[in-house]
């Protein structure tokens, strides 16, 4: 595939890079020459693996409340990891410190601020605010999925328990595992390209993707998720528009014209990506061993009966 028939299309909203003070309006932006041509080539690059995530079978799999349970109970692992990488990149670009100094560069600053404030406190829905973490713990509970072992991870977190010795005690599958490891093997121990490399092409640039092809499954299967509906809706909306196109342009700033990050950041953008198929593996597996496991049930009373 040619750079030209790249599969990335990015819309972004009205942003005033003249509005920098320290940009004189008739230049050209850095982030738009050299390292955007990087970034292309990243994109070419990833895409066989991008198309593989798109075509999981997964999608079309969840007709049920019970799959949809499976697939929330594991998944929210997923909803929760992603702001490690998000904030890990905050910490980095955004003066978090104390004592507070300026950030290092406005308009990464920028960037991970924009983001940051549609993912810790975005609008709910109902005239309030909640964190996307939060918006898929309700609509968990509006089909009474089982929140116990991310709730316990939560409450040992906040107890000043360690991820490493609380991860091991919570139950969930391996690939589910997998998945939050490699997530957080990059947000505590990668260099700042590589994370944005993993937040930006194995969650916001593909995740409105993903979930346009999950969407019109749930609600052609006449599931009353409402609240689980919006949390997909807000993350199109916002991942599409918006988050994507920052995330993208973050890329392009931190490899710059590096050959050597260029690399790097390939390979933590596929490393992402694997990491969510086998998590799709994973739950679509889970989800196929049900449906067995229901029919031989089902045969067997029959037989009883018959």
């Amino acid at each position: 595939m040619g750079i030209s028939s790249s599969p990335y299309k990015f819309a972004l909203r009205n942003f005033a890079w003249t509005d920098l003070h320290f940009m004189n309006p008739n230049e050209e932006s850095p982030l738009m020459t050299s390292s955007s041509n990087l970034v292309d080539r990243l994109e070419v690059a990833i895409a066989p693996l991008r198309e593989e995530l798109l075509a999981h079978p997964i999608y079309k799999n969840i007709r049920s409340v019970e799959e949809l349970k499976f697939f929330m109970e594991q998944h929210v692992f997923a909803v929760w990891d992603f702001m490690s990488l998000l904030k890990r990149l905050q910490q980095h670009a955004a003066g978090c410190q104390l004592p507070w100094v300026p950030p290092f560069d406005v308009t990464v600053a920028r960037f991970i601020n924009e983001i940051v404030l549609g993912e810790e406190c975005d609008e709910d829905g109902a005239g309030g605010y909640l964190s996307h973490f939060q918006l898929y713990l309700e609509a968990m509970a509006d089909i009474s999925a089982d929140r116990q072992e991310v709730e316990k991870l939560i409450t040992s977190l906040q107890a000043g328990e360690e991820f490493d010795l609380v991860w091991p005690t919570i139950s969930k599958l391996e690939t589910t595992s997998d998945f939050v490891k490699t997530t957080m093997s990059v947000a505590l121990h990668g260099k700042i390209h590589e994370v944005a490399a993993s937040f930006c092409y194995g969650r916001e640039e593909v995740i409105p993707d993903m979930f346009s092809r999950l969407v019109p499954v749930i609600k052609g299967s006449g599931l009353s998720v409402d609240r689980f509906l919006y949390y997909l809706e807000r993350h199109i909306e916002l991942d599409g528009d918006e988050h994507g196109a920052l995330a993208r342009r973050l890329v392009e700033h931190l490899i710059g014209d590096s050959e050597e990050k260029l690399t790097e950041a390939i390979r933590a953008a596929e490393e992402a990506i694997r990491a969510r198929i086998e998590l799709w593996n994973g739950v679509a597996d889970q989800i196929a061993k049900s449906k067995l496991s229901a029919r031989f049930s089902q045969d067997s009373v029959s037989r009883e009966t018959a």
